[in-house]
């Protein structure tokens, strides 16, 4: 029997990565960097579709891939209705919605949809996504915000926090779904989840201004001082969007979204940015500690991951704060394409359930 392909595809704001997998092994990993000279002749982030989908298969065609061994493509999930954790096959209901932006614009919203232009132009390949963003798992009382009109939502890095969840919990000889854990994703955005017996009970939005500041989200902020900010008249409805999405955090106080060369100046003696990176941890341990109390206390681990992990002064400031409530596991990076890639394989190997999107 041929070895089957498997491309797993992972859009970001600026950048497109896709990897190709043989089984269970890697081929090759690209990401393409996209500036915002590139960028800014699109109007809205689906009119990018076509210049990314063809990227991806130029570098395919470059590589002299035989994509008619692709048995699978598999987009990172982006901001579909809320849904429970798993895999889903794309249908046309999900690309209607990836297309409208049911629940937000966001790069990710393309993961579905090339996917499946991909897999349609194939003759046996099937399109995917897998944990999107609007996982939502939130137990009752976490959806209670302090105001009706205003309901909790739950966008937050699903993919990365369950795959990493999964790995610690094989490394532990125990399972996921019987494992409380609090796992911090830290990137471009930041979410802390609570992880109960194999759902995400509790997490911060990690999109629209929750929990701690990014690299380039101001994450929560006092409403009193954001409503008059909003009615100052100084400011339009995108500006106020702006800076709590894209312009906030790091980038609004220090003038650069690259957590790197925060912590360079940092170690380099920049008071400022030295307070800024001690805040950035200092707002993630108070979450996890408030997570902490969600999971009353009993907390098998704490997992910090993503691209902030990598940073050793920053992790250690966290450390500091979280210790004393159990285990601290590092994993840093996020390996979302090896995860979309090994659930493909399990979709078409038939060991995971293959869900519908409704």
């Amino acid at each position: 029997m041929t070895a089957r392909l498997i491309l797993a595809i992972n859009p970001g704001s600026t950048s497109t990565k896709f990897s190709l997998f043989e089984e269970d092994r890697l081929i090759f990993e690209k990401t393409l960097r996209h500036t915002s000279e590139e960028l800014k002749n699109f109007e809205k982030i689906t009119d990018q579709f076509h210049f990314r989908k063809n990227l991806i298969m130029d570098e395919l065609s470059e590589r002299e891939t035989d994509i008619s061994r692709i048995a699978a493509v598999v987009g990172r999930g982006g901001l579909v209705k809320p849904i429970e954790s798993g895999i889903y096959k794309v249908n046309q209901r999900m690309k209607d919605d990836l297309t409208a932006g049911f629940s937000g614009q966001h790069a990710s919203n393309l993961g579905g949809l090339i996917a499946d232009e991909i897999a349609s132009s194939l003759c046996c390949a099937t399109a995917y996504i897998v944990d999107p963003v609007v996982v939502d798992e939130l137990q009752a009382i976490a959806r209670i915000s302090g105001h009706p009109e205003i309901g909790r939502k739950s966008i937050f890095h699903a993919l990365n926090q369950k795959a990493v969840a999964r790995i610690y919990a094989a490394s532990s000889g125990r399972k996921y779904e019987d494992l409380s854990l609090i796992i911090a994703h830290m990137g471009g955005g930041v979410s802390v989840g609570a992880h109960k017996n194999g759902k995400v009970i509790d997490v911060n939005n990690a999109l629209n201004g929750d929990g701690p500041f990014s690299p380039e989200r101001s994450g929560g902020l006092p409403s009193g001082q954001l409503a008059d900010l909003c009615f100052s008249g100084k400011y339009s409805q995108d500006d106020i969007k702006s800076m709590i999405t894209g312009k906030g955090g790091m980038m609004a106080y220090l003038g650069t979204n690259n957590f790197i060369e925060v912590c360079n100046r940092a170690d380099a003696g920049e008071e400022k940015a030295l307070l800024v990176r001690r805040a950035a941890a200092y707002q993630v341990g108070k979450e996890i500690g408030a997570m902490a109390a969600v999971l009353k206390g009993k907390v098998d681990a704490i997992i910090l991951t993503g691209g902030m992990a990598y940073q050793d002064n920053y992790i250690s400031e966290i450390r500091s704060m979280i210790s004393f409530i159990g285990e601290v596991k590092v994993y840093p990076g996020e390996d979302e394409l090896k995860a979309l890639a090994f659930n493909g394989l399990l979709a078409l190997d038939g060991k995971i359930e293959i869900k519908t999107y409704i």
